[in-house]
């Protein structure tokens, strides 16, 4: 038998065995209902929103004191980028995140960043760094606020309706010899309705949960003498 032959026989007898295999995946995939894995869905990213849009008018009020804020503490699932939520009215004790949804940065960073828009638009406002830093030179440390960040999640009340919950401890404290001594503290708890009864609507309830809370903490700190 010539080499071509041989070789036409081998490559028949290749077929032969690999088609029963062939035809068995083909088979086993149409029953699967799928032939390909799905894409990947990446994470949907929220933020507060723009921020201010334009500069705001001119106060003619005097210019407050100026203020160091500090990094916003939080602990555990809060200090991450997760959306979280509660069915409060089936398991309130546990925190689950949305699996399509992230925050871009974590919340405490997200309110830092919303409280420094408000309180810097009638006052100073500097890192622990700057006020130390800025200390060394005249000897005078400016009051430093402190926020613990308690809780920051969509609260469902039932299946269908929802609120954007937000609760944290803010202390104003002064720089003494001795140490840092506490002027004053407050705990803000803010809510407001969901729109939707999904992450989507979690976020606008949470984002406008923050303004308020921002808000009450810039009027808080005008009535501390």
């Amino acid at each position: 038998m010539s080499y071509r032959h041989r070789l036409r026989d081998a490559m028949n007898s290749i077929a032969f065995t690999a088609r029963p295999v062939c035809l068995a995946a083909v088979f086993s995939l149409a029953l699967g209902g799928c032939a390909l894995p799905e894409k990947p869905v990446r994470p949907v990213m929220y933020d507060f929103g723009p921020g201010l849009l334009a500069t705001p008018p001119t106060n003619r009020m005097a210019p407050l004191a100026p203020l160091a804020l500090a990094d916003i503490e939080a602990g555990g699932p809060l200090d991450s980028t997760a959306v979280l939520y509660r069915l409060g009215y089936a398991d309130a004790q546990q925190l689950r995140p949305y699996a399509q949804a992230r925050w871009s940065m974590p919340p405490p960073q997200l309110l830092r960043q919303r409280l420094r828009e408000t309180l810097g638009q009638r006052r100073t406002l500097l890192s622990p760094e700057e006020a130390a830093a800025l200390s060394r030179g005249n000897g005078a440390l400016p009051r430093t606020l402190r926020i613990e960040l308690e809780e920051f999640s969509q609260l469902f009340e039932s299946a269908s309706q929802s609120i954007g919950l937000l609760r944290l401890r803010a202390t104003l404290v002064e720089s003494t010899p001795g140490g840092e001594r506490i002027l004053a503290q407050r705990s803000v708890i803010a809510q407001r309705p969901a729109p939707s009864a999904d992450a989507p609507g979690g976020v606008r309830a949470l984002t406008a949960a923050a303004d308020a809370a921002v808000g009450e903490i810039a009027d808080w700190l005008q009535q501390v003498p």
